[in-house]
């Protein structure tokens, strides 16, 4: 597999569109990066990280879903930068999805974090996904 991100990115969107309340993923420290900053602008429920045999481990997540309608919080994840094709943004050209509304996660120097943080921070860096 060559695009790490991107299968963590199908594996959610996925698991989203069947209702599972939990989805399992092979971890490693990018994807665990991005699961901190999904949970922590409300994308989702809640989220374990599990050691296995062979040292990789896993990563747990928890889905969620509104109580009544049962709609996804996750309306679209994708991917912005892909192994073919990187994509760079400077502090003035990250991209603002819905209009403010939505998140694009960036991996920068200071870290993986949101779209938001980085203009506050004025660093750029790689765009890895959205999420809306």
């Amino acid at each position: 597999m060559t695009d790490t991100i991107a299968d963590y990115l199908t594996r959610v969107r996925n698991a989203m569109m069947a209702k599972h309340k939990v989805v399992n993923i092979p971890a490693s420290n990018l994807k665990k990066e991005i699961t901190k900053v999904l949970f922590d602008k409300g994308y989702i429920l809640n989220y374990k990280f599990e050691e296995t045999d062979n040292k990789q481990g896993n990563i747990k997540i928890a889905l969620k879903y509104h109580p009544k309608t049962k709609v996804p919080a996750i309306k679209k994840i994708g991917r912005i930068s892909k192994p073919g094709l990187r994509k760079y943004a400077g502090v003035d050209d990250i991209p603002r999805i819905l209009n403010g509304l939505g998140v694009a996660i960036l991996s920068t120097s200071k870290g993986v974090i949101t779209d938001k943080e980085a203009r506050k921070l004025n660093v750029g860096g790689e765009l890895l996904c959205y999420v809306y």
